[in-house]
């Protein structure tokens, strides 16, 4: 291993910067892991815009390589909208980002080694994006969350995220692999059931739907991912999952592995996962993603949301206001998706007006805190199981923190959320882009390279909505005029 340690420590990544000897040290562990367990293949990865993983399965043997040297990919697998469309001009000149579709450096991070129980010769292996030249890129994911950590940590606080997910699981019925529907994007499957819905936790739903949670539950503990529950959700073919709350990259990390390991497990199996919000088929119940956060201080591990009296002491209620003030120009990266919004709607168990309220499900906030209670936190029920979980966080961060340096103070707890008064909620993406591009928080806190980024795939996307006839209006029209 000392050779491996040697090679690592001296390699391109090394002489960049971008490696520390403990790191070096890590990496050697890890080739002699790899070496040792008799894996073949390694998947190394990183996470795009959107919150998927991308990247290239190497031989083992090029493993050493990779951790001294780091892997170039084409930039362009950043620059690309939902339809796998290049939404940059990168041919048109200099002043665009990743002109002339460069390379960009993925540097490994040892740590995030997983070995895949549904693949037992391979295994996956996160990284971080650079520049060619060791160079930040300003719009990497895992890199605009870091940031945001790091600046709870100058306060001396630390973050803590529960994840709850829900999504879907249907029977393939046509996979749709003829030539004409290998489209951009690809057309649909045609997909069936798997249980009828509208069973929310029936125990006999969840003895017929329990080999494949089963399995999924299985696959993810396998790779280190504390599940704590697996449930029979409201729709058909619905499930949801929950994981053991950690720090915010350990969970975007664990959101990303978790994503992809449900739609290649399923996939094996002939099944098709997926975390769209509201998918079209009949009688589909919308999936949300509620993400519970707390602050614990760094020193002493003590929850900074638990209280001595009931409701909101003063540094929840900052995060409260702070995450309230700024929800609608958070949207673009709590719901990033034309989709997502469809699920905005009163009555159904989801947001649809900027409010929070004390246990109560039908608002944005939930706040779950009780006198004494160290596992009080503010539940956030906004969230597109889509969203890129690095950039979702981040927000809950730079909104949080907003409220807390501003000393604001959050409006009167509602009991009716669907009522008049509270603002509503973005009713589509492209409210949430005009949001976006007018916020001063968001280009203070994440840069104006960094905003213009995302606002230039977000954008592409809305176009391409807005330019597609929607059955909609064919069956408004077509007839009628």
């Amino acid at each position: 291993m000392s050779a491996d340690r040697d090679r690592i420590a001296s390699g391109a990544l090394a002489r960049l910067g971008l490696l520390t000897n403990d790191q070096a040290a890590a990496g050697a562990e890890l080739l002699a892991h790899v070496r040792a367990e008799g894996l073949e293949t390694v998947r190394v990865l990183f996470t795009d815009p959107h919150g998927v993983l991308r990247g290239k399965a190497i031989a083992v043997r090029a493993l050493g390589s990779v951790l001294a040297d780091g892997m170039k990919v084409p930039s362009t697998l950043l620059l690309k909208d939902t339809s796998g469309r290049t939404a940059f001009p990168v041919w048109s000149g200099d002043d665009v980002p990743m002109a002339g579709a460069s390379d960009v450096l993925l540097v490994p991070d040892a740590a995030t080694f997983r070995r895949l129980p549904w693949s037992p010769h391979s295994g996956w292996l996160l990284c971080d994006v650079r520049r060619g030249d060791g160079a930040e890129v300003p719009f990497d994911p895992r890199a605009i969350l870091r940031r945001q950590v790091a600046r709870l940590a100058e306060r001396g606080i630390e973050m803590r995220i529960g994840l709850e997910v829900e999504f879907h699981v249907f029977d393939v019925v046509d996979p749709r692999l003829n030539h004409a529907d290998t489209t951009m994007p690809p057309a649909p499957p045609h997909t069936r059931a798997l249980a009828p819905g509208y069973q929310f936790l029936t125990e006999t739903v969840y003895a017929q739907l329990e080999p494949l949670m089963d399995r999924l539950r299985r696959a993810a503990e396998e790779i280190g991912l504390p599940v704590r529950s697996t449930e029979v959700e409201m729709g058909p073919s619905q499930f949801e999952f929950t994981f053991d709350p950690a720090d915010p990259v350990t969970q975007a990390d664990a959101m990303v592995m978790f994503r992809t390991l449900v739609k290649e497990v399923c996939a094996a199996d002939g099944k098709h996962a997926t975390f769209m919000c509201r998918p079209r088929v009949d009688n589909a119940a919308a999936s949300g993603w509620h993400v519970h956060q707390s602050l614990v201080s760094a020193e002493t591990g003590v929850n900074l949301f638990m209280s001595d009296t009931k409701g909101l002491n003063d540094l929840a209620g900052q995060w409260v206001a702070g995450l309230l003030a700024h929800a609608g120009e958070s949207c673009v990266l709590t719901t990033p998706t034309v989709n997502g919004y469809k699920r905005y709607t009163q009555f159904q168990l989801a947001p649809d007006r900027i409010a929070w309220g004390m246990d109560n499900r039908g608002t944005m906030l939930r706040a779950l805190v009780a006198p004494g209670d160290p596992a009080s936190r503010i539940e956030n029920r906004v969230a597109d199981p889509a969203a890129n979980p690095y950039l979702l966080f981040a927000s809950q961060i730079i909104s949080g923190l907003a409220g807390i340096e501003g000393d604001l103070t959050p409006p009167a707890p509602v009991e009716r959320p669907y009522g008049e008064g509270p603002e509503p909620l973005p009713a589509s993406l492209g409210e949430a882009i005009a949001a976006f591009a007018a916020s001063d928080l968001y280009a203070d806190a994440l840069g104006s390279e960094t905003v213009a980024h995302l606002l230039t795939l977000k954008r592409a996307e809305w176009s391409r909505y807005l330019a597609a006839v929607s059955e909609w209006e064919q069956a408004e029209y077509f007839r009628l005029f």
